[in-house]
């Protein structure tokens, strides 16, 4: 990934838009966990994850289209290394994710992905050499996996399904996905072949094809005329908000901010998840869960150090 010096430099109104587009983004990411729970209801999670991203990526692609910068040559190599990013963040996240709603509560999934999801992109960065593996970072991302594993046990504990902690670590590899895409869909915005619209409709729409072609033998085994209304409306709600509209914000947001800085704000989104499980589906969580979910939020909050960032 490119230093922050060979980055565009954002004015202050384009920095303080990004954190809004985010912020935006954070609120509709949490709804997508209970939303995506009562969908899977009625459906097999492939034919779920297939109709969620197909339609966003139509949505996205129109959006593209209508929005293009007219004096930006596009580059057809760039639109494939969209695509192909879409293959971990949209295909790999979501072949995960759904598969882990079958088997856990939504609620999981909405502390584990956003949490872990800056720890894990940080670690990574770290690793490649893009950051400084300064003391608090690796004692924050120590902490972090502690939480993780603190996590983990109480879902193996919890009485509420045999299979929640296989579910929550299917949720662990979806946050693996999405920090690994928040690093690559950095590095292709930073190079300024693409826009960020066109960008994103290029990885929705790669990681959606994917997902048709998973899904490509259930398809005829749902009975579609006896879903009910409400999960056509979810489905809908998915395709527009959490995923095309989202999707746009949170590349223009990563286009302004670091990637680190980008993913921290996911921290917004386990209230927004929490909010939504228990409201509409009436999740909870067991005591040691809760302890872990505090040691996660402590790991990240010290490994990702947001005074710092706020002062940078």
């Amino acid at each position: 990934m490119p230093d922050r010096s060979s980055l565009p430099v954002s004015s202050p109104t384009e920095t303080r838009l990004a954190y809004l587009s985010l912020l935006c983004t954070m609120i509709m990411f949490g709804s997508a966990f209970a939303s995506s729970k009562i969908v899977v209801s009625e459906m097999p999670a492939t034919v779920a994850a297939a109709l969620r991203f197909a339609g966003g990526g139509i949505v996205l692609a129109l959006m593209a289209v209508l929005f293009r910068d007219r004096t930006r040559v596009i580059s057809y190599r760039a639109m494939l290394s969209a695509a192909l990013a879409g293959l971990i963040g949209v295909f790999g996240y979501n072949v995960f994710f759904f598969w882990a709603l079958t088997l856990a509560p939504s609620l999981d999934g909405s502390i584990i992905i956003p949490v872990l999801s800056p720890l894990l992109t940080s670690g990574l960065m770290i690793g490649f050499g893009r950051e400084t593996a300064a003391p608090s970072r690796l004692a924050g991302l120590l902490i972090g996996l502690i939480g993780a594993a603190i996590f983990l046990y109480g879902a193996g504990n919890a009485r509420v399904s045999n299979g929640r902690l296989w579910g929550d670590m299917l949720f662990l590899l979806a946050a693996g996905c999405w920090a690994t895409y928040s690093i690559l869909s950095k590095t292709l915005l930073a190079k300024g072949s693409l826009g960020a619209l066109q960008a994103t409709a290029c990885a929705t729409s790669g990681g959606a094809l994917g997902l048709i072609l998973l899904a490509a033998p259930q398809w005829s085994t749902v009975a579609w005329g006896s879903i009910s209304p409400t999960v056509w409306f979810n489905v809908f709600f998915l395709i527009v908000g959490p995923t095309a509209l989202a999707s746009m914000l949170y590349f223009y947001g990563l286009r302004h901010v670091k990637a680190s800085s980008a993913t921290l704000m996911m921290l917004l989104v386990p209230a927004c998840g929490a909010f939504f499980s228990i409201a509409l589906l009436g999740e909870t969580l067991a005591l040691l869960q809760c302890i872990g979910v505090l040691v996660l939020i402590l790991g990240a909050l010290i490994a990702l150090n947001p005074f710092r960032l706020a002062r940078r």
